[in-house]
């Protein structure tokens, strides 16, 4: 697409056909250096009395804040709540963001800056993140069709080499043909339609109180030919200088909508990170806006080469001196007078990287990095995002939480900087451990948990957090102050958020409840417990339903620490899960391997019956008589046979499983049977009789060397269930058996081979030696 002619002065911005003569409408991409120069040139050019900004009303009380002095990047942060549901955007903006450029040139030209756009709680934007997202994918087609004209590979491609490579001359022009050209073959949905009647009435207004002077419009470029049509449709008879800015939305009813700017990073800016809202590669485009084109390339060169080295990969003189050439050579190739984005990374590619690539070049689609990429190419993408990070001015207002936050933080003796180690049962390091959890489930990064109280573990009374330190820490603690005033509020919110999305998921309430329990929040705990226990009696997956039973047993077993003790929402969900545990593990029928979601289910009834039982008047008879017929079915899988009879033996039933081996001693059931039987009675194997051990090792030992290799993969998982010690203690009973000392026991733990390729060695060594005796051939070669 070539410029349709050439402005007599190429900082006066592009007079729209049919448009008001004293309305300018720039069309622009979000975060594109070319389109911010061109709005610089612009209001220098017309002086205009107002320009009017793609942003949130909302904020236009807020502008010297925004206005303050701040380290770029930055975003707009605005949480919306609304009956029980919770909506959170963002509006970023950096150095070479068109609509950043508007606001500050504008102020400085003494113009009156208004953001036009309806806020970002609006149902308008109900679908989106990110309001600086491109509508791509509304006129993907016209954008195919571009992009196989120019012989490019995508829209970035493409942008950069209509725009921001391009001579800056008829750049208006270029900009309004090409979007003119792709709203002329999308569709505007009802959202697009709202904002731009809601932007049309800002227009109309300020118009009206311009006096005659130019108004300047900056909006996204697929707004701008809707605009252009409304503002002609709209024409005034006259203004009156006193005509009323349009009204801003608030939030309906009882629902709540706050905005705060945030420091914001390159990183969150990105594209290839997963940032769908316009330019990529943000490092790249703020060397452009700021050095120019061919500086950008040659600073892109040496930040790649320099980051290969740090991570010691050989580039050599030879080598930079080969990339630069190359992009050289495709610039000029591809007709750019400087090399673009992708002539360096080709050129690079090119110079650099010898293997086979296994995954299309990332800067030739959108969206994360996939598995596999090569390293030098990850080095590549990691300098076009650059480690930027924006920081806020002193005086910027801040959401209550990040006070709470602090205070609490120093009420606690704790520092950001230091690992903390907690001891549970002491009170201050318990209200410690909860402080520290309730800014884990808010998403506050500086410290990990590296060790405490955990799901279906024996209670743990320590807790270890390593520090972290986390440029986004400060953005994290804003945006959770959509939440909340103060940190428990705010985790509170964060909990039942988490409850109302998850809805029957019995799995997930599970974690939710531990995660209630160990913030101390006794109310999302209470209702959680209640939900769990709804959803139990219709849970219909084994696995999910054992996990949630284990996370109401270790609030049971860790009682009094986390302040469950003797709670009767704890026991009714307890019995629930117990009585539809039973009812689907007997309903379970067919073959396959053993399964250890639902073998962890079979713990947790175990556990339930052992340990909560006696106090919640759990009766074990039921449990007992299920698990006995699912142990005699020979239509229940082995896995949950074995585990059936496991369950008995660990209750004191008895069951005989030296006997029960020998009915399950086929190859291809053994070993999972035995996964069940192990996943619950471990203890009792190793630490009884050892009549079972006896009767298994005979078994194996009658085994032919094709029937061990079909059980060897399910034995090994089935011994898996073993800590090593517990291994050690099997392997000396079976050197004993066999009269050597056990003192060689643990080197049977340690194969220098995969004991699999073992095993299939001495398969294939056993058919070369009947094949050998079929022939009449022995191992020397020789014949009768």
């Amino acid at each position: 697409m070539a410029a349709t002619g050439q402005l007599a002065d190429p900082a006066e911005p592009h007079a729209a056909p049919g448009a008001p003569a004293d309305v300018h409408f720039l069309g622009i991409r979000h975060h594109s250096p070319a389109c911010a120069r061109l709005v610089a040139r612009s209001i220098a050019a017309v002086d205009p009395a107002y320009v009017l900004v793609e942003g949130p009303a909302d904020l236009n009380g807020r502008l010297d804040e925004l206005l303050l002095g701040h380290e770029l990047p930055i975003a707009v942060f605005t949480a919306h709540r609304a009956e029980g549901h919770r909506h959170a955007s963002w509006s970023p903006f950096c150095d070479h963001s068109p609509e950043w450029v508007a606001l500050t040139a504008g102020h400085r030209a003494g113009a009156q800056v208004r953001f036009i756009d309806l806020p970002a709680w609006h149902p308008a934007f109900a679908r989106r993140d990110n309001r600086y997202a491109d509508a791509e994918q509304r006129y993907a087609a016209a954008v195919e069709r571009l992009c196989a004209a120019y012989a490019v590979d995508n829209v970035d491609t493409l942008w950069d080499h209509l725009f921001e490579i391009a001579p800056p001359d008829g750049l208006a022009e270029r900009l309004a043909a090409y979007f003119d050209l792709l709203r002329g073959e999308s569709d505007a949905g009802a959202d697009d339609t709202a904002r731009e009647a809601y932007m049309a009435r800002w227009v109309r207004a300020a118009r009206a109180r311009a006096g005659g002077r130019p108004v300047l419009v900056v909006t996204g470029g697929f707004h701008r030919p809707a605009l252009v049509r409304l503002a002609a449709a709209e024409e005034p008879a006259g203004g009156t200088g006193d005509e009323d800015w349009p009204e801003v939305p608030a939030p309906a009813g009882d629902a709540t909508a706050r905005s705060f700017l945030v420091p914001y990073s390159f990183r969150r800016l990105d594209a290839f990170d997963g940032y769908q809202s316009g330019m990529p590669s943000p490092a790249y485009y703020q060397r452009l806006w700021s050095d120019g084109p061919q500086r950008a390339a040659d600073a892109l060169v040496e930040t790649v080469v320099g980051r290969l080295r740090e991570r010691r990969q050989p580039v050599s003189t030879a080598d930079l001196i080969a990339a630069r050439t190359m992009a050289a050579g495709l610039a000029r190739l591809r007709g750019h007078p400087h090399p673009a984005r992708t002539d360096v990374l080709d050129g690079l590619v090119s110079a650099l990287v010898t293997d086979a690539l296994e995954q299309p070049l990332p800067w030739t689609a959108r969206g994360r990095l996939p598995a596999g990429t090569h390293p030098a190419v990850v080095e590549m993408v990691a300098a076009l995002s650059g480690d930027r990070s924006g920081r806020l001015h002193p005086d910027t207002p801040l959401p209550p939480l990040v006070h709470d936050v602090a205070a609490a933080l120093d009420r606690h003796g704790l520092d950001l900087h230091g690992d903390v180690r907690l001891k549970l049962t002491d009170p201050a390091d318990l209200a410690r451990s909860r402080l520290l959890h309730r800014l884990r489930v808010l998403g506050v990064p500086g410290h990990v948990r590296e060790r405490g109280p955990a799901l279906g573990a024996a209670p743990e009374l320590t807790e270890h957090w390593a520090a972290r330190p986390d440029d986004d820490r400060l953005a994290a603690l804003i945006e959770a102050g959509g939440h909340g005033p103060t940190v428990a509020d705010a985790a509170t919110a964060r909990i039942e958020e988490r409850a109302g999305a998850l809805a029957g998921d019995v799995d997930g309430l599970g974690e939710l409840l531990f995660d209630a329990a160990l913030c101390g929040l006794r109310e999302p705990s209470a209702r959680a417990l209640a939900a769990i226990t709804r959803a139990a009696g219709g849970a219909n997956r084994l696995d999910a339903l054992g996990r949630a039973l284990a996370a109401v047993l270790a609030l049971w077993r860790h009682d009094v620490l986390l302040g469950s003790a003797g709670d009767a929402g704890s026991g009714a969900a307890i019995r629930a899960a117990v009585r539809r545990t039973l009812w689907l593990a007997e309903g379970i029928r067919g073959g396959g391997p053993a399964e250890p979601g639902r073998l962890a289910a079979l713990v947790a009834l175990r556990d339930a019956v052992r340990h909560a039982g006696p106090a919640l008047g759990i009766d074990p008879v039921p449990t007992l008589a299920t698990t006995a017929r699912i142990a005699a079915d020979p239509a229940a899988p082995p896995d949950l046979r074995g585990a059936a009879l496991g369950l008995r033996w660990s209750l004191g039933a008895g069951g005989e499983p030296a006997h029960a081996v020998r009915a399950m001693a086929a190859p291809g059931t053994l070993g999972d049977w035995l996964c069940g039987l192990f996943a619950l009675a471990r203890e009792q194997v190793v630490g009884g009789e050892r009549d079972l051990l006896d009767v298994l090792d005979t078994l194996l030992g009658e085994l032919t060397g094709h029937d061990f290799l079909v059980a060897l993969p399910a034995l090994r998982q089935a011994f898996g269930w073993f800590p090593p010690r517990e291994r050690e203690t099997i392997a000396g009973h079976l050197l004993a058996r066999r009269g050597a000392t056990g003192a060689a026991a643990r080197s049977l733990l340690r194969t220098p081979v995969d004991p699999m390729v073992v095993a299939r060695s001495r398969a294939l060594d056993a058919e070369v030696d009947a094949l050998l005796v079929r022939e009449g051939l022995d191992r020397e070669g020789s014949t009768p």
